[in-house]
Parts: structure tokens; sequence; C-alpha cells
């Protein structure tokens, strides 16, 4: 993949929606970290974003990898540490476009499986302990990489644009693993919800809180930033009343039906 091809959509959201804020000092090139306000809220925003000079060659183009599982998970402990003590938690929001996590046999030999559970460990501890945590998915949202990355947040929110995509593993991995070619995939997940890759089939699952249209995704207009905003804030002020801090919001869809019956009955079967 060319520098030219990486996408700079995690980059150019947080961008946007902090205005411009200062990124943190200390972090690693692949993750920004920057804090601004959230309506009238102090929040934490968190990205990874493709760094073409990243000394890991797997994670050069937006992957979450070893360094940045650790680092996202710092970035999150940093805030409920510090908050450890007030009685109101700091929103953490979750800038997501991430292609995938961190392919490689140095990566599996120094554990990556443990720096991207840091990571979706780091923020169900912030979820668990009142911070509410929101996904905002502005591109890919790909395999462990969103599983660390911003699916165990509170609240998901889209784009609602075709380069938006949710699934556990690329299409010519899926189409590998399946022994089927890419165009025989794409109409196969034309009719499984599941399967597919677009953000439509996705919501349809039950898992997105909101799906936003916007104009110009990879350079939003002042609009479309004011509708994130609008849809981020309103999202803040849901989780702040609502007493659950589990994910159980996103039991509620038809194609939900089945996980819903399972859990009642593991918990019926636990008392």
């Amino acid at each position: 993949m060319s520098t030219q091809e990486l996408s700079k959509r995690g980059a150019v959201w947080l961008d946007a929606l902090t205005y411009s804020a200062p990124l943190q000092a200390g972090y690693p090139p692949s993750v920004r970290v920057a804090d601004a306000r959230l309506g009238d809220h102090p929040a934490r925003f968190i990205a990874v974003v493709p760094d073409p000079d990243n000394p890991f060659p797997r994670a050069r183009g937006g992957e979450v990898g070893l360094v940045e599982g650790w680092e996202v998970a710092r970035a999150v402990r940093e805030v409920v540490d510090a908050d450890s003590k007030r009685e109101e938690k700091r929103a953490i929001v979750a800038v997501i476009d991430v292609a995938s996590q961190a392919y490689g046999r140095r990566e599996e030999a120094y554990g990556i499986h443990q720096a991207l559970a840091a990571a979706a460990d780091a923020y169900a501890s912030a979820r668990l302990a009142g911070h509410p945590v929101i996904g905002l998915i502005v591109g890919r949202a790909m395999s462990g990489a969103f599983l660390a990355h911003g699916y165990q947040a509170n609240r998901l929110i889209a784009l609602a644009d075709p380069k938006v995509m949710v699934h556990a593993m690329g299409k010519e991995s899926a189409a590998r693993v399946t022994l089927r070619s890419v165009a025989d995939l794409e109409a196969f997940t034309a009719h499984v919800p599941p399967m597919a890759y677009d953000i439509d089939n996705y919501a349809s699952l039950g898992l997105l809180w909101k799906l936003l249209s916007v104009t110009n995704a990879d350079a939003p207009t002042r609009a479309d930033q004011t509708t994130v905003e609008k849809a981020l804030q309103v999202a803040f002020d849901d989780i702040r009343n609502d007493p659950s801090r589990g994910l159980e919001s996103r039991l509620g869809s038809e194609h939900r039906a089945a996980s819903a019956t399972v859990r009642r009955k593991l918990r019926e079967q636990w008392r």
C-alpha cells in the first residue's frame, strides 16, 4: 500500500472534532490523543492512524499492532486513573478508521493478543467505571483492530458512507478462507447481513446507535462537523441517563433475537 492510499480519515476527524487541539505528547505517530471539549464537558479523543515509517511494517497502513494496542490502552487508562476520585467522569471518544490488527510473525511472537486485549480491557474498564465511551466509525472498522479500538463503547455511531466498512476480515482474506472469489463473496453477502461489509447491513444487526449522513466523509464540511458533534453530545447525554453500563442496548434488533434468547437462558441457568 502506497502512502497516497493510506486513509487519513481518523486524523482528519479527530482534528475537526477537537478544533485542532494539541496532541498529547509521548505517543507514537500512529496513535493520536487529544483532550478537548464535547459540548460543555471535557473529553479525550483517540485515533489510530497510518504511519508509513512505523518500525513494524505490518502496522504502517492504519493497522493496530503491538505498539498501538499498548498505547491506546495507556491513553484510556490515564483518563480512568486521573478521574478515579471525581464524581463526573470524562468522556472518551474513539475515532475509528482501522484496517486490521497487524498480522506478522514478530507481532505474534511478541504477544499482539496481549496488546490488543489490553486496549479492549481499558475501554471496557472505562465504561464500567462510569466514563461515557463513544465509538465513532469514520472509515474501516476491521477485525481485531475494531475489537481493540472502539467496540467496547457504550454507543457506536457511524458515518453513512461507502468507504465505511465493518467486518471480521478483509474481502480478499474472507474469499480465501471460504474458497470463493471476491465477486462470489460480494454476491453472497448481499443476502446475508452478518457477512456483509457495508455499514447499512451492519446497522441492521442492531449494533449501531446512530447512522449519520454527511456530505464529505474525507474532508468534512462545517455542517458535517456540526452533525457529528451534535450526535456525540446526544450520545453523551443518553449514556449519562442510562443506569446500565453494559452493552445490552445492542440486542434490540430482530437479527439479534437469538443472541438475546441465549443470554436470557444463560442468566436463568446461572441463577
